[in-house]
This record gives C-alpha cells, sequence and structure tokens, in this order.
C-alpha cells in the first residue's frame, strides 16, 4: 500500500492511499479518515460508497464528515467506484457506464469481466487491507453511501447478514432493476437474465427474505432523479412489508447534490456511532 498523502484535520488524520488491487487487477485509491486514538485502540468502522461519476475525492471535499467521525470517534473509508486505469474498457460518452459507474457488481460479461470486480474489492480485499493497516474493529461496521452508492450500501449489507450493526443512505436507487440507470448497468455488466440481477437489487433482495439490522434513509423531496431512477417508495414499501425497521425521512427542498449529503452527514454519523458502541 501506497500513501498519496496524510493531512491533519479535526483532530484526527485524513489519508489518500493507493494498493494494486487482485479484485479488479488495477490499482485502486481510497481514502481514510482515523481519528486520534490511544495506541493499540481499536475503533469502529463506517464505509462510504459514492455515486455515478464520483471517485474517492467527492465526499472527502465535499461530504463534511471528519468533525462528526472525530467527536464520534469512527473511522470512515471511502473507496473509489470503478477501476481505473488505461488498459481498463469504458464507455467515455456515458457518464452512467463505465468507470466512475461500477454499480458495485462483478460483471460477468466481455469486455467488462476483467476488471469490474467491485463487489469482490468492497466486500472482500479492500475490508481485509483496512484490517491489517488501520487501527480499525471489524467487529465494529457501518455502512452508508449515496445514490449508485446507497444502492451498494444496501445490498452488500442484505447480502452479508451479521457483518455490519449498521446501514444507511443518501437518495439511494432502491431497486435497479425497475430504473433505467438499473436496467443498463445489471443488462451489460451482467447479462439481459433478470433473475442474475436479484442479488443487486435492495427491493428484491428484501422481498426474497433477506434482512438488514436497523435502516436509516434520507432522501431530498427535491430530487430529480427521485420518480425515474431512485424509487424510495418501494424501499419503504419492502421494509415495512419485511418488518424490517427502517426510518425513512423525505427532506423537503433538498436535491440530490452534496449540498444535501453534507446537511445530514452528521446525523448519520451519530446514528451509526450509538449502534456501533461497545
Amino acid at each position: 500500500m501506497e500513501t498519496l498523502s496524510e493531512t491533519r484535520s479535526h483532530g484526527g488524520t485524513q489519508g489518500v492511499y493507493r494498493h494494486a488491487s487482485s479484485a479488479t487487477g488495477t490499482d485502486m485509491t481510497f481514502a481514510v479518515f482515523v481519528p486520534d486514538h490511544a495506541p493499540g485502540e481499536r475503533l469502529p468502522v463506517l464505509w462510504y460508497l459514492s455515486g455515478l461519476t464520483c471517485t474517492h475525492a467527492n465526499v472527502m471535499e465535499k461530504g463534511e464528515y471528519r468533525a462528526a467521525c472525530a467527536a464520534q470517534r469512527v473511522i470512515l473509508v471511502a473507496p473509489d467506484t470503478s477501476p481505473r486505469g488505461d488498459d481498463v474498457p469504458d464507455a467515455a460518452e456515458e457518464y452512467d457506464f463505465g468507470k466512475g459507474a461500477g454499480f458495485y457488481v462483478d460483471a460477468t460479461q466481455e469486455p467488462w469481466a476483467q476488471h469490474y470486480r467491485m463487489r469482490a474489492y468492497i466486500e472482500q480485499e479492500l475490508p481485509a487491507l483496512i484490517a491489517e493497516a488501520f487501527p480499525a474493529d471489524m467487529a465494529r461496521q457501518g455502512i452508508t453511501g449515496h445514490s449508485m452508492g446507497g444502492h451498494g450500501a444496501l445490498t452488500i449489507a442484505l447480502r452479508n447478514p451479521g457483518r455490519f450493526r449498521s446501514v444507511s443512505a443518501f437518495a439511494p436507487i432502491c431497486a435497479p432493476s425497475q430504473v433505467p440507470w438499473g436496467e443498463k448497468a445489471l443488462g451489460r455488466y451482467l447479462d439481459e437474465d433478470r433473475a442474475a440481477w436479484a442479488q443487486y437489487d435492495a427491493v428484491a433482495l428484501i422481498e426474497g427474505s433477506a434482512r438488514l439490522p436497523d435502516l436509516l434513509v434520507d432522501q431530498g423531496s427535491a430530487d430529480n432523479f427521485l420518480d425515474s431512477q431512485l424509487r424510495t417508495p418501494l424501499l419503504e414499501a419492502a421494509c415495512a412489508a419485511a418488518g424490517i425497521p427502517a426510518t425513512i425521512r423525505m427532506q423537503e427542498g433538498y436535491d440530490h447534490s452534496y449540498f444535501f449529503i453534507s446537511t445530514f452527514m452528521a446525523e448519520h454519523v451519530a446514528w451509526h456511532a450509538e449502534r456501533l458502541k461497545g
């Protein structure tokens, strides 16, 4: 692992790191904020997964999480959203597919299958590296994310019962199988067999008996993707039918941007921290 930068901030260290990933076959960059802590102390971990077009840097620069993470003494890990590099296939003219749009799946179709393995990277490889290189208590993990990253957070938690004590999301893509962003990504990364898509669809996973320990979702009422791409009411209905405790808040007047995310970030960090204690 290579340290690209480490900067003092809010009583902690904001770092950016790079390593050679076996999952994606590329170098991968990620950000980690570590609050000050006693020698040998292990801190709980909150994963933040970003949305379409983003890298690790978007939340690091605009998410306003460091003061809250320092106060709550929680490590925040922000991975990239896709593999990168000149040898990685891309759809450069499409913002919602290819680089910056990995959708947290393991692709099975060519030319994507070799490198677009973000599920394996986030679920297996990066957690092992975090456990080894940082003062992380991997028995106390939470996960959150925005939009495509909210989809990632929900589906990763649903597929890995018991790994995360807390799950939240900002404006998640709730039912990718039923919206244009998801139909495009799942159809091309996987195949046209919709049965194979269910493992990457939060609503489908919940309807198929997967469960979450607890859930917090914030969604802006002025989000122009709400009805066409996000479909929050489908998640709310699925949780209610399954008996999953879910707090799903419609925030009046907020859009899809980091102005929205940063407004409620401290609340999400505190909510996770409460569930990660002990």
